[in-house]
């Protein structure tokens, strides 16, 4: 099986497997006592709206700029992109999709008066966090390495 075709079968995976975690977030948020702060509150839709606006558009445009492989771990697969990827929203934070996918969830859960979905916002961050501090290594160093084959390329 080729790069691409692994590749492709993790982003369903993982597309699927989102998609479940979505799911089992909503039927929480939906069937858990509301907090009474929140519940009615205009100030706190309109900060829901802006956190899952937000969220969304990192979202987006982290997809946009680093497509399908990018998006989904292929540099894992030997799938490299030309260089790291600095334009927005990596222009103005790292890993925006994971805090993109945190403050969409958040926003549910103020639109909610989710006490349950704060809980399980701060896990899903804390999760994310703990993805980051695998990825990130991983990540610079193979860009290292593919740095230094083509440094030495360009000497030979």
């Amino acid at each position: 099986m080729g790069p691409k075709i692994g590749c492709t079968l993790l982003a369903g995976t993982i597309f699927f497997l989102g998609t479940i975690r979505l799911r089992r977030y909503q039927l929480v948020i939906e069937s858990h006592p509301q907090w009474a702060l929140l519940v009615d509150n205009i100030y706190a839709q309109y900060i829901a709206y802006a956190f899952i606006l937000f969220g969304s558009v990192l979202i987006l445009a982290s997809f946009y700029a680093l497509g399908l492989f990018g998006t989904y771990l292929g540099d894992y697969f030997g799938i490299l992109m030309e260089k790291r990827v600095t334009c927005f929203p990596f222009n103005i934070m790292d890993n925006p999709m994971y805090w993109g996918t945190v403050l969409d969830y958040l926003g549910s859960a103020i639109w909610h008066a989710s006490p349950a979905g704060l809980l399980l916002t701060v896990l899903l961050a804390i999760c994310y966090k703990i993805a980051i501090l695998f990825e990130e290594p991983f990540t610079a160093e193979i860009y290292r390495q593919k740095a230094k084959k083509e440094k030495n390329k360009k000497e030979s």
